[in-house]
């Protein structure tokens, strides 16, 4: 049986895509697995960024072009805003990306600060990863949190002491990529536990069914990243066809794969659960600064059972 057939019928939130580095495809493929929002995080470019307004039209984007692009397939984008870890370590480059922060983070669609924390746990990232804390108490906005790829256990609880010394309610911090190691301290100390299920490593989604197995499914939420590398952003609904497969009530996939993720960031005001059930309207004529996602005389689509790919 394929997949998309044991899901039919039920909606899915990635709390954690970036959908820049993907094409239009992959926004049709979503859709029609079920995902109808998604949140974008903040994050590094795949080589340096040289000047700050490199940074300023990213975050533009993330705000603009892209928010108008997932909208044409049906699909309410999100995003964070925040100096990543990696681009931390660019010094003199990061002060200038901390100056324009409070210019996005206040923004129609920003429901968090992130992706910040650490990637190499350098003193730089613990000092923009501090400010970042400070600015997200500022504007009352949940922090996304980015957990180092090595020493990923050290990494996370450095990460959540910080956050606490800095006076932030863990229930507003979701700390991401977590895996077995890591997952038991985050839900202890009451954070919530993001699953990045990457295909071939990390955390696979048979992994990850052990994980809903074993903790349950209360603060725990998955997202598929879909960055420049090999990844899969159909990784939320294949994940849950599996977890159906393998006994999880439907109840709990929809808390891990949906609800757990509206819960925690709509405490920035900027979506709820009313929202993300009523269908986007679609209507592909529309145009953002004078761009269409159509291309070559296709023909739009202005309703929900027509689509441009076969």
């Amino acid at each position: 049986m394929d997949f998309m057939d044991s899901i039919r019928g039920m909606s899915f939130f990635d709390m954690h895509v970036h959908m820049t580095s993907r094409t239009t495809d992959d926004y049709q493929a979503m859709a029609d697995a079920g995902v109808v929002a998604m949140i974008e995080p903040a994050f590094w470019l795949g080589q340096p960024r040289t000047g700050v307004d490199s940074f300023r039209d990213y975050f533009a984007s993330l705000v603009g072009w892209e928010r108008f692009r997932a909208s044409q397939f049906g699909i309410r984008h999100y995003c964070t805003i925040g100096l990543n870890s990696k681009e931390a370590n660019q010094l003199e480059l990061a002060e200038q990306v901390m100056e324009i922060l409070p210019l996005f983070i206040y923004k129609e669609g920003v429901v968090g600060v992130g992706e910040i924390g650490f990637d190499d746990q350098t003193p730089a990232e613990d000092k923009y990863y501090r400010a970042q804390l400070e600015l997200a108490k500022e504007a009352n906005l949940p922090v996304q949190i980015h957990t180092p790829h090595r020493d990923k256990k050290q990494g996370t609880t450095r990460s959540m002491d910080i956050a606490i010394e800095h006076g932030i309610d863990p229930g507003m911090v979701i700390v991401d990529h977590n895996n077995e190691e890591t997952v038991k301290e985050v839900l202890d100390r009451g954070f919530w536990a993001g699953f990045t299920i990457y295909p071939f490593t990390k955390m696979g989604n048979e992994r990850m069914v052990d994980i809903v197995k074993q903790y349950g499914p209360e603060r725990i939420m998955i997202n598929s990243a879909a960055d420049w590398g090999i990844s899969d952003p159909l990784a939320v609904p294949k994940t849950a066809a599996l977890m159906k497969q393998r006994g999880i009530s439907d109840e709990s996939i929809r808390l891990v794969t949906f609800t757990n993720a509206v819960t925690a960031f709509a405490q920035s005001g900027q979506l709820s659960l009313e929202e993300l059930t009523q269908p986007l309207n679609i209507d592909q004529s529309k145009r953002y600064n004078g761009s269409s996602v159509l291309r070559g005389g296709q023909a739009p689509r202005v309703d929900k059972e027509s689509t441009i790919i076969k």
